[in-house]
C-alpha cells in the first residue's frame, strides 16, 4: 500500500492534463486543456489521491469503494462523479484490453476469470472525482516529516519510467487521521537516457527483432480473427494495421470480414488498429498466450461525425480585462485539432496558445467582434456558432442609458389627445449582454450574467374618461443581472393522416428517456440549460407509428412554445423469404409510379450477433413521399448536414423511408447487409440534381443527416420496348432505421416575417414566440402555382424583429422554387395579409414591383372558403442591380445579419394573431411574449418571473347582449401598493349556445400572494365592472362564506359592481374561481380559461358552459346604446386608426333591439372571438 499515492502529484506537473479512462455517471467527457485556470462544468470538482487497497493477486484486483473508505474514510466523498483507473505502469486502463468494471459509486475492478486464457488483472490504482472540499485533500501539515529525496530513474533509454519520494507522519497514532491528511507517496515521470543513434537496442522477450527493428515476430504464431461491423455485420474490406509509431498494413479482410495475420507475438504487447469506413478505429491487444493460434472477434462501432456540444457564449468586457470562449465538440474518433477564427480571420496559434479554449488577455478595442471555433479530425470538421466579445472603454456605459421606443395601448376610454392615439410610449431597455462585475476565475460561462435592463422608472398619471391612469415609464437603462427564465416546450404528438395521439409514449434527449406523452398526446420538456439545439425523438410503445425525431426550435429568452408533432403511421408488415431476391417499392402517390424500389439479395439477413438468418422475415416500410404536400409536416429532423469545412448544410428530400425487418417466429430485429436501392431518373425533375443524389441515414442523437452512399447512372429493360435510366446506390440497415434520398442544395435565400396582435401592423404590438414554419415547393414546369412536390421543411421563433427563415430561391428563374409559410401559436394558426379582392402592397408589407415577382397568394386567393392561415410566394433571390429588391423580405443567404437586423421600414411579409375582445393592461409594462422584459417592482402583475400564477372569475350575465366586463386589481393588504393600481382586464362576454339570453365571461384578475421581494403577501383589491347598466344578483355562496371567513373583508355597498380581497387558495370550480401555475405566463392563461370555459377545475373546453361553475350573476338591461366604445370600434372594423375610430365612436349612435342579437358561435378559449361577427 506503500504505493497508494504515487501519482498524486502528476496532475500537478502536468503529466496528465486528460482524464483518459475515466468512466462517469453523466458520460461527461474531460477535454484536455492547455489553460488550468479556465474552469468548464466541474467547477466544484477536483481529483482525489490515488489509492491502491488491492492487488492482483487471487481473484483480481477490486479497488471497491467500501474497503477504500475504511482505510482512507475521510479523503473520499460520499457521492464520487467519476473515477479514473490506471495500472501501475500509468496504462489507462481502457488500453490494457482487459476486462474490467467501474462505477463511481462502486469503484473498479478486474477478475482473472473473465480474462484471455494465461492472463490476469494487472495491478490498478484509483482516483474518484468529488466536490471541492470534499476529499480531504487540504488537512494539517505541521505534521508531516520532510520529503526524502527522488528515487532512481529506472526508465531504459527512450522510456519513460517514474521517481518516487516519501514522507513520514509525526504526530501520535491518534490523531494521525486528523493531522496527517495527504499522501505518504509522491511520484513524477522521468525518461531514461538516450538511445545510441546506430544499431538496433529492441528487446523482444518472445521471438525475434524484425528487420526494421520495429517490432518483435514469431514465426510459428497465427492470429486468426473477425471483425464486424456496427450492428453486428461482417465488415469486408476493413484494414488491420499494426499499432506503433509508423502503423504498417498487415492484412485486409475478406468477404466475411475474416483475416489471418502470422508473425504476431503474443506477448501482450502487440497492439492492431482495425479501420473501416464509417466506423470508428479500434485498437486491439493480442493477448499473452503460449498456444500457436490467437482467435480475435472484433466489434466496431460506427464513427460518430463531430458535433457541437457547448457553443462560445457571447461575452461583455471593458479595456485590459480577461475573456475566455470554449468550444466543446463531441464525437468518435475525438476532435483532433481546434482552430479559432475573429471576424473569419484565423488566429495565431502560437501567440494565443488556445486549444478548445480561447482566453484573450488584457483586452483592447480592436479585438471586439465574432469569434467561433473549428475543431477536426481525419472524418471532418465543424463550426460552433459565433459569439459576440464586445469591448468597451473603462468609462464607458456598459448600456445605452436611454431607453428604445416602446409604445403600450390604452384601455378604450383612455383616447390621448396628445398623441392623438390610443398608444403611449413607456419606454423599453434592449436585454443584451453587458459588463458587470467580475470574480477572479477565468470561466466559459461567467458566474453570473448581466443584461442591460431597467434602472430608473417614474410614475405618469394618463387623463381618461372620469379616471386618472397610472403606468409606469422607463427613463434610465443600466447593467444589472439578468432575470432567470425557464425555457419551455410542449405540445402534442398525433398522427399526420387522423390526428389519433400517440398516448403514453417515451420522449428522449441526447438518448436519454426525459418524458412520456399523455393519453391525449400531449408533452411539456424543460430545456436542459444551455441547449443550443433540441434534437426530441418519439417513440411509440404501441408501435403504430414510426419512431419520429424532431429538431424543435424554442425561444432562448424563457417561456413556453408550443409544437404538434405530426407521426407517421408504419405500414402493416409483408412477409418475405429470407432466401430469396426480394423487392420493395417506395411510392405512396396514387396514379403514379414508385420513386425508388428496395432490392434484398438472397441469404441477406442477419441477426443482431451477426450469425445469417433463415427463415421468413415480417418487412414492414413506411415511405414518406415527397411528391405529397401534406406529408410536409411528417418531415423528420431539419435536413441538415455537416460539410467538409464544417458548416452546416441544407438537403432538398425526394422522400425518406423508415425500415423494419423482424423474424417471424421470435419476432427479433434484424439487419440487412448489401441492400440496393434503385431510384427511378424521371423522378427527378431538376436535371441537376441526378448528379449530385445521394443516400442519406439519420444520426437521432444529433438530429443531422449522414451520408450512407452515393448512387451511379444505369440503363434498365422495361418490358419489350421500354429502357429507363436507374440511379443505383448501395447500403447496409444496421443499427439506423431512417433514410433519406437527397441532394445538396446551394441556392438559398432568408425570408423576412413579422407577426402581430392586430391588423394595424404597429412596430409595438409584434409578437414573439411564434412559430413560422416555411415548406420549400418545387412548381410544376409552366404552372407556378401548381406544386409538384415539396423539398424541405423549416421552423423559426418569431423574436423581437420578426423571424428570418431558411428557403431555397434562384437569380434565373423566380417560379423555379416556391415556399408554403404559416405561423402557429399555442396550436392557434395566425391569419396572413389577404391577396383578394383587394390586393395591397402597403398592407402585405412589400413593395411593388418586386411584390408582383414573388407572386404573393394567400391560401384563400381563389376560394375564399378555404382557410386564411397561410401564404405562398415565388422564392425570387433579389437582383443586387436592382435597388428595389435589396431591402428585403428576400435576402441573399450571406445576408442573414442583415435579415435579422433589417429596420421595420424593409419589406416583409406578415400575420395577425386576433386575440378576440380582450385586452390587458399592466402598470408596470410586461410583454408576455419576452420573460426577460420583467421588472422588479412592488406593482409588478406577476410577481416572480419563473412562476405565473393565472387567476379567472367565471361571470354569468343574464341579458340581451354579450358585455364587456372589467377587473380593476389594487393593491389590499400590503403597505406598499395598498390603494395603487396593478392593472385592469376587459373581456366581452360569450353568448350561450342554447339560451339566447345568456351570457358569461372569464374575467382575469392579479392572484393574491407574495410581491417580488417575497416579504409579505398582498391580497389584491378585486373590482368586478359590467361595462353598462347591470346589476349583481348573486354571489356564489362558496366564495361569498370563504371571503366572509377570511378577513378582512371588503364593502359591496354598490350593486353594479362586485368587490372583493381575492383569495390567497387555489378555489376552484364549486367557488367560480379558477387558478393554474405554469412557467410560462400564456400557459397558465390558457389552461385556467380551458378550466373556466369548461366550469371544473381538471377539465378543458373551447365553448363557453354559461350555467356550470360559475362565481358571480349579473343581470344587464336592454338599454339604447348612445355611443360606441373605441374598444367596439376597433373590433367592428379594425382596419381603422385608432384616431378615426375615436372620432367615429363619438358620432355614432345606434339602436339595440331583439334584432340586435349577436351570432355566437363556439370560440376558441386562446382566441374566444375567432369565428364571431360582430353585429
Amino acid at each position: 500500500m506503500c504505493c497508494l499515492s504515487t501519482w498524486a502529484l502528476l496532475l500537478a506537473l502536468g503529466v496528465t492534463t486528460t482524464a483518459q479512462g475515466t468512466w462517469r455517471r453523466d458520460s461527461l467527457r474531460v477535454v484536455r486543456q492547455n489553460n488550468p485556470a479556465v474552469y468548464h462544468s466541474e467547477d466544484n470538482y477536483e481529483w482525489t489521491t490515488w489509492f491502491n487497497v488491492d492487488h492482483p493477486g487471487g481473484r483480481g484486483d477490486y479497488e471497491q469503494l467500501d474497503a477504500i473508505r475504511f482505510y482512507y474514510r475521510a479523503r473520499v466523498c460520499d457521492a464520487p462523479r467519476a473515477l479514473e483507473a490506471r495500472t501501475t505502469d500509468w496504462i489507462p486502463a481502457r488500453n490494457t484490453g482487459e476486462k474490467t468494471h467501474a462505477e463511481p459509486t462502486l469503484g473498479f475492478w478486474c477478475a482473472n476469470a473473465e480474462q484471455a486464457p494465461g492472463r490476469n488483472c494487472s495491478n490498478y490504482a484509483v482516483r474518484f472525482l468529488c466536490p471541492k472540499g470534499n476529499t480531504g485533500s487540504e488537512g494539517i501539515q505541521d505534521a508531516w516529516g520532510p520529503w526524502s529525496d527522488w528515487s532512481h530513474c529506472s526508465g531504459k533509454c527512450g522510456l519513460v519510467a517514474m521517481q518516487v519520494r516519501s514522507r513520514k507522519c509525526q504526530s501520535q497514532p491518534k490523531q494521525l487521521d486528523e493531522q496527517c491528511s495527504g499522501p505518504t507517496v509522491e511520484g513524477r515521470a522521468c525518461k531514461g537516457p538516450e538511445c545510441p543513434g546506430t544499431g538496433c537496442t529492441l528487446h523482444c522477450e518472445m521471438g525475434r527483432v524484425n528487420a526494421e527493428c520495429d517490432t518483435c515476430m514469431c514465426q510459428d504464431h497465427i492470429v486468426l480473427g473477425s471483425v464486424r461491423s456496427a450492428g453486428g455485420l461482417p465488415a469486408p474490406g476493413a484494414t488491420i494495421l499494426r499499432f506503433g509509431p509508423s502503423s504498417k498494413l498487415l492484412t485486409i479482410t475478406d468477404h466475411n470480414g475474416h483475416f489471418r495475420i502470422p508473425g504476431i507475438c503474443p506477448d501482450g504487447n502487440a497492439t492492431l488498429t482495425v479501420q473501416l469506413r464509417n466506423h470508428a478505429p479500434h485498437a486491439v491487444i493480442v493477448p499473452h498466450s503460449t498456444e500457436r493460434t490467437s482467435v480475435l472477434s472484433i466489434m466496431l462501432n460506427r464513427a460518430e461525425k463531430l458535433h457541437v456540444v457547448k457553443n462560445p457564449e457571447n461575452k461583455a468586457r471593458r479595456e485590459g480585462q480577461t475573456a475566455a470562449l470554449c468550444c466543446k465538440v463531441g464525437g468518435l474518433p475525438e476532435p483532433e485539432d481546434y482552430q479559432w477564427f475573429h471576424n473569419g480571420s484565423l488566429l495565431d496559434r502560437k501567440q494565443l496558445n488556445y486549444d478548445s479554449t480561447l482566453v484573450l488577455r488584457n483586452l483592447s478595442m480592436e479585438q471586439t467582434g465574432e469569434y467561433y471555433c473549428r475543431a477536426s479530425n481525419q472524418a471532418g470538421a465543424i463550426k460552433s456558432k459565433p459569439a459576440v466579445v464586445t469591448v468597451l472603454g473603462k468609462d464607458q456605459p456598459s448600456c445605452n442609458p436611454k431607453p428604445e421606443s416602446y409604445l403600450i395601448r390604452l384601455p378604450h376610454d383612455c383616447y390621448q389627445n396628445s398623441s392623438d392615439s390610443l398608444y403611449y410610449d413607456v419606454g423599453k431597455c434592449h436585454s443584451g449582454t453587458c459588463a458587470g462585475q467580475l470574480d477572479n476565475g477565468i470561466r466559459c460561462k461567467d458566474s453570473v450574467a448581466y443584461c442591460c435592463g431597467v434602472a430608473k422608472m417614474e410614475e405618469k398619471q394618463l387623463k381618461c374618461q372620469g379616471y386618472e391612469l397610472p403606468t409606469m415609464v422607463v427613463t434610465e437603462c443600466g447593467c444589472q443581472k439578468c432575470v432567470e427564465t425557464k425555457v419551455i416546450v410542449r405540445g402534442r404528438a398525433v398522427a399526420a393522416d387522423t390526428g389519433e395521439p400517440m398516448r403514453f409514449g417515451h420522449v428522449y434527449i441526447n438518448g436519454a428517456r426525459v418524458s412520456r406523452t399523455g393519453y391525449k398526446g400531449t408533452f411539456s420538456i424543460q430545456v436542459p440549460h444551455d441547449t443550443e439545439r433540441l434534437v426530441m425523438t418519439f417513440v411509440d410503445n404501441m408501435d403504430k407509428f414510426v419512431n419520429t425525431t424532431k429538431v424543435l426550435p424554442f425561444n432562448t429568452k424563457g417561456g413556453a412554445v408550443y409544437h404538434e408533432i405530426k407521426l407517421l403511421r408504419k405500414k402493416e408488415p409483408v412477409t418475405i423469404s429470407s432466401t430469396e431476391l426480394n423487392t420493395l417499392q417506395l411510392g405512396e402517390v396514387e396514379g403514379q409510379d414508385p420513386i425508388a424500389e428496395i432490392q434484398i439479395p438472397p441469404n441477406s439477413f442477419y441477426k443482431q450477433s451477426g450469425e445469417v438468418f433463415v427463415g421468413n422475415v415480417k418487412a414492414s416500410i413506411t415511405f414518406l413521399d415527397a411528391r405529397d404536400v401534406s406529408t410536409a409536416a411528417a418531415a423528420q429532423s431539419d435536413l441538415n448536414f455537416i460539410g467538409d469545412e464544417g458548416d452546416t448544410l441544407p438537403l432538398r428530400t425526394y422522400g425518406m423511408f423508415s425500415v423494419d425487418f423482424r423474424d417471424e417466429e421470435a419476432g427479433e430485429p434484424l439487419n440487412a447487409g448489401e441492400v440496393k436501392v434503385k431510384m427511378d431518373s424521371t423522378q427527378v425533375k431538376m436535371p441537376e440534381h441526378l448528379d449530385t443524389m445521394k443516400l442519406w441515414s439519420l444520426n437521432p442523437d444529433t438530429g443531422m443527416w449522414e451520408e450512407e452512399g452515393s448512387f451511379q447512372m444505369e440503363k434498365k429493360q422495361r418490358g419489350k420496348r421500354e429502357e429507363r435510366t436507374f440511379l443505383i446506390g448501395n447500403m447496409e440497415i444496421r443499427e439506423r432505421r431512417l433514410f433519406n434520398l437527397d441532394v445538396p442544395e446551394n441556392r438559398r435565400c432568408y425570408i423576412k416575417v413579422r407577426s402581430f396582435r392586430s391588423d394595424r401592423f404597429m412596430p409595438s404590438e409584434q409578437v414573439e414566440g411564434v412559430v413560422v414554419t416555411l415548406i420549400n415547393m418545387e412548381p410544376t414546369a409552366g404552372y407556378s402555382s401548381n406544386p409538384r412536390a415539396w423539398g424541405r421543411f423549416d421552423s423559426v421563433i418569431t423574436g423581437p424583429n420578426g423571424a428570418c427563415l431558411p428557403a431555397f430561391c434562384d437569380d434565373q428563374k423566380p417560379d423555379a422554387y416556391s415556399a408554403h409559410v404559416m405561423a402557429n401559436m399555442g396550436g392557434e394558426e395566425l391569419e396572413a395579409v389577404p391577396s383578394a379582392p383587394k390586393f395591397n402592397p402597403n398592407i402585405i408589407g412589400v413593395p411593388q414591383p418586386y411584390l408582383g415577382k414573388l407572386n404573393y397568394r394567400r391560401s384563400d386567393h381563389n376560394d375564399p372558403k378555404l382557410k386564411k392561415t397561410a401564404f405562398s410566394i415565388n422564392v425570387a433571390k433579389p437582383s443586387p442591380n436592382t435597388a428595389e429588391e435589396l431591402n428585403g423580405p428576400v435576402y441573399s443567404f450571406d445576408q442573414l445579419k442583415e435579415c435579422e437586423e433589417a429596420p421595420f421600414t424593409a419589406g416583409h411579409f406578415r400575420f395577425t394573431r386576433v386575440e378576440g375582445d380582450r385586452y390587458d393592461y399592466n402598470t408596470v409594462p410586461f410583454n408576455e411574449d419576452d420573460p426577460m422584459s420583467w421588472t422588479e417592482d412592488y406593482l409588478s402583475w406577476w410577481p416572480k418571473p419563473m412562476e405565473y400564477r393565472a387567476c379567472y372569475v367565471k361571470v354569468k350575465i343574464n341579458g340581451p347582449h354579450e358585455i364587456n366586463m372589467r377587473s380593476r386589481n389594487q393593491g389590499g393588504t400590503h403597505p406598499k401598493t395598498v390603494g395603487q393600481l396593478y392593472g385592469l382586464r376587459d373581456t366581452r362576454s360569450i353568448r350561450d349556445m342554447d339560451q339566447s339570453t345568456v351570457s358569461a365571461v372569464c374575467l382575469e384578475f392579479k392572484c393574491s400572494g407574495m410581491l417580488y421581494d417575497q416579504d409579505r403577501v398582498d391580497r389584491t383589491l378585486v373590482k368586478v365592472i359590467p361595462q353598462g347598466s347591470c346589476k349583481r344578483d348573486n354571489v356564489n355562496s362558496m366564495l361569498q362564506e370563504y371571503l366572509v371567513n377570511h378577513l378582512p373583508l371588503a364593502v359591496n355597498n354598490d350593486t353594479n359592481e362586485f368587490t372583493m380581497l381575492a383569495p390567497l387558495d387555489p378555489l376552484g370550480h364549486n367557488y367560480g374561481i379558477y387558478t393554474v401555475t405554469d412557467q410560462d405566463p400564456r400557459t397558465a392563461k390558457e389552461i385556467a380559461l380551458g378550466r373556466c370555459f369548461d366550469g371544473t377545475s381538471d377539465g378543458t373546453s373551447r365553448v363557453m358552459k354559461s350555467n356550470e361553475g360559475v362565481a358571480l350573476t349579473f343581470t344587464c338591461g336592454n338599454r339604447e346604446v348612445t355611443r360606441q366604445s373605441v374598444f367596439q370600434a376597433l373590433q367592428n372594423s379594425p382596419g381603422q386608426s385608432p384616431a378615426r375610430a375615436v372620432r367615429d365612436g363619438r358620432g355614432r349612435k345606434q339602436r339595440a333591439g331583439a334584432n340586435a342579437l349577436r351570432n355566437s358561435r363556439r370560440r376558441s378559449t386562446r382566441n374566444p372571438t375567432a369565428t364571431r361577427t360582430s353585429g
